[in-house]
């Protein structure tokens, strides 16, 4: 593998989400190579895991060479996790802020973990740049999702596995409103469609309600954050 293939490669933590796939849409713009990795750990909201085929053809399929540049798609096995993680996106429980302050939904060391599989498989793959939707702007207060924590895995990562790997957050500074603006700039009002329709965010797995930001139950946190980012999107249209 030359440094210049290995540099026009990423991989996507993609979980069927509206970020993961607007990192999607952001990455198929950038590289020439894309594959993509999404975790089942037990969620509760595992139907997002189904979505992700119908993202990953559609969304290569709007962007220009993005069907030649989509590579394989990977489903890595954390059951485990789910396992150790006495929350409310694990299990059927209420979601509330527990008494450190934290949603019940955080689900402790997830993005690390996520990170580490992701790099592992990076590095058997070639892979130097790896893309994920965290965002210290629009979110629920996961300590796991700050930039700081990024950058310091980013460290660790590079130390322990002696590669060169680049962790790309392009989602970091954005709120709500803004990252569907950013998927306006890369796909147009097309691309806004597909990830309106066909994404999941709702931590209940509902998709039995739809609503004019999507599908889901329109209560729970994540619902609310994306049914308030897409209201301002739409007012500054």
């Amino acid at each position: 593998m030359t440094p210049t293939s290995l540099n026009r490669k990423a991989l996507i933590l993609f979980s069927g989400g509206q970020d993961s796939a607007s990192c999607l849409a952001w990455a198929l713009t950038r590289f020439e190579h894309v594959e993509t990795v999404g975790y089942a750990y037990g969620q509760r909201h595992a139907i997002e895991l189904e979505c992700r085929e119908t993202l990953r053809r559609k969304i290569s399929q709007l962007l220009p060479d993005g069907v030649r540049k989509l590579g394989d798609d990977h489903t890595i096995d954390l059951a485990s996790l789910g396992t150790l993680s006495e929350t409310s996106l694990t299990r059927e429980t209420e979601i509330s802020l527990n008494e450190n302050g934290l949603p019940s939904t955080f689900v402790p060391g997830r993005n690390l973990i996520f990170l580490t599989y992701a790099a592992a498989l990076a590095y058997r793959r070639g892979i130097k740049h790896i893309v994920t939707g965290v965002c210290e702007t629009d979110y629920s207060g996961y300590p796991d999702c700050r930039d700081d924590t990024i950058k310091a895995l980013q460290v660790a990562l590079n130390l322990g596995m002696e590669q060169r790997f680049v962790l790309h957050t392009p989602l970091m500074w954005l709120d709500k409103a803004q990252t569907w603006r950013l998927c306006d700039e890369i796909g147009g009002a097309r691309l806004v469609e597909i990830i309106r329709r066909d994404s999941h965010s709702c931590y209940k797995g509902d998709r039995t309600h739809k609503h004019d930001w999507g599908y889901g139950c329109g209560n729970c946190p994540a619902c609310q954050l994306r049914a308030e980012g897409w209201r301002r999107y739409q007012e500054s249209l």
